[in-house]
């Protein structure tokens, strides 16, 4: 028996790297899985293969961020395909950079839209779904916590938001017995950030451990909180980042 036994699981982003380490951690312990993608439709249909090799269900659904329509419709047809929701993993995210005079106001937008709206949207969407016991987890940033290096203003922000929103949330959803919590990778080692890539020895120098995170250390967080472990932890961030933040 596995922790999430009957459950339904929905991670958004979850074609690649820590969307898609989660999305296979949480089949692992017994969930069905959906994810969503915005173009990756080959490497989407990869996870899902994967995820029915685990013997769970698994749905791939198309949906760009940054289109609310699109993620109401991509969490009611989690529901509607795989008999319901249990658990909402808001991962979904880009890393804009650079000097706050450089930026548009279209990368503005995008950003918040994915960073803030998307999650916002998700969870309305998905109390319609959710009972008790129900679990939201947004993934932020260790950056939402620490600014070591320039050009971090926008998305810092964007992932600072998420620990806000998830302490009203606490709040909000006590009684509906759901809860709400943020994780916050470090840098983790993904085709978008290699530990050998051309910026990985600024990281590593203010690594405490000395190397990168793996997305599987990621989703073994979820998977505490969204599994029987996770019950009494609400309204709270959790930072994963091999002290890089101490």
């Amino acid at each position: 028996m596995g922790t999430l036994d009957g459950k339904v699981a929905l991670i958004t982003g979850g074609s690649r790297g820590i969307g898609a380490a989660i999305a296979l951690r949480l089949a692992e312990d017994g969930a069905d899985v959906a994810i969503t993608y915005e173009r990756a439709a080959d490497r989407a249909a990869e996870v899902v293969a994967k995820i029915e090799k685990l013997g769970r269900r698994g749905l791939a659904l198309r949906a760009d961020a940054a289109d609310a329509d699109a993620v109401t419709g991509a969490v009611d047809q989690t529901a509607a395909e795989l008999g319901g929701l249990d658990v909402l993993v808001n991962n979904a995210g880009i890393f804009p950079a650079g000097p706050i005079d450089q930026l548009t106001n279209e990368t503005i937008d995008r950003t918040l839209a994915i960073h803030v709206r998307a999650p916002l949207v998700a969870i309305r969407a998905a109390l319609a779904h959710l009972g008790r016991g129900g679990r939201i987890v947004s993934i932020g940033s260790d950056l939402a916590e620490r600014a070591p290096f320039g050009g971090l203003s926008l998305y810092s922000a964007s992932k600072a938001a998420l620990v806000g929103m998830t302490r009203a949330l606490a709040r909000d959803l006590s009684e509906r017995g759901i809860t709400a919590t943020v994780v916050h990778p470090g840098s983790t080692s993904t085709d978008m950030n290699r530990p050998d890539g051309p910026h990985a020895g600024q990281q590593l120098a203010n690594i405490a451990l000395g190397h990168f995170c793996e997305p599987e250390d990621i989703a073994a967080t979820v998977a505490h909180l969204a599994g029987p472990g996770g019950r009494y932890i609400t309204g709270t961030a959790i930072t994963v980042d091999g002290g890089f933040t101490a």
